[in-house]
């Protein structure tokens, strides 16, 4: 049977990325527990809107888990306490009734807030930009599909491939590395024939980019992989050693 619950909102607020932000509560009422995490936030702000208040800036786009857009730490936790699982597939059945609620925005010098809840991940784009992609001979070159790959390796390049580029990864790890980002999009390109052209450079290259762009380095601890929404193996950051470690060898 469905039921209603009310609880607090404490929530980062903060206009543009030069003013000073902080966090403002707010109380909700009755809100199905069937409700989605970003529903309930639809719910507050139509609720600010006709008090004359601003509303909530929040980044969302799907709603399906697809688009990792909905990046938002709540309870300590990057896209919540569920596994697996996006902001969007979070539901209100997770939270008990008169809890408080914490909701920030990625915490990352790689990641500057743009307003409340809203960070800048443009810099995910300028990695893939850096090595993200492999070359083709647009002339006579065989079907994709022709090219014959182990299931082994096919599978592994799917997990990795998996990878939203949500910036979970980053929002977790207590020096904010891109790691686990950058060590799956390399890896569904190392582990395939196609992506063996730019093979030498791609983990350079966007290993480079990622140090430029601020982002810190890995320390194992795994909360990444704990954090992770597709659930990203960190074997790939292993896989990601050992392209940059060969690269660097044919130097």
């Amino acid at each position: 049977m469905e039921k209603n619950i009310s609880f607090k909102l404490k929530i980062w607020r903060q206009r543009s990325p030069k003013e000073k932000g902080q966090f403002k509560v707010y109380e909700v009422k009755d809100i199905p527990t069937d409700t989605s995490f970003l529903e309930m936030l639809d719910i507050l702000n139509e609720q600010l809107i006709n008090a004359g208040e601003e509303p909530v800036v929040f980044d969302h786009d799907c709603r399906e888990g697809i688009c990792g857009m909905c990046s938002l730490y709540i309870n300590g936790h990057p896209h919540g306490p569920a596994t697996g699982a996006t902001t969007c597939q979070l539901y209100m059945r997770r939270f008990k009734d008169g809890e408080t609620i914490t909701v920030e925005p990625w915490r990352s010098a790689g990641f500057p807030v743009i307003r409340d809840l809203m960070v800048d991940r443009r810099a995910y784009d300028k990695i893939m930009q850096a090595g993200g992609y492999v070359s083709i001979n647009t002339g006579g070159v065989p079907d994709a599909n022709a090219i014959p790959i182990p299931k082994e390796k096919a599978d592994l390049a799917m997990d990795a491939a998996s990878c939203i580029g949500c910036g979970a990864c980053v929002a977790a790890c207590k020096n904010g590395s891109a790691m686990l980002f950058v060590s799956a999009k390399v890896s569904q390109l190392a582990l395939l024939p196609q992506g063996k052209v730019e093979a030498e450079r791609r983990a350079k290259a966007m290993l480079s980019k990622m140090d430029e762009l601020g982002f810190g380095n890995c320390t194992n601890t795994r909360a990444c992989e704990a954090e992770c929404p597709k659930c990203i193996s960190i074997s790939n950051i292993a896989r990601l050693n050992r392209e940059f470690i060969v690269a660097k060898l044919k130097d």
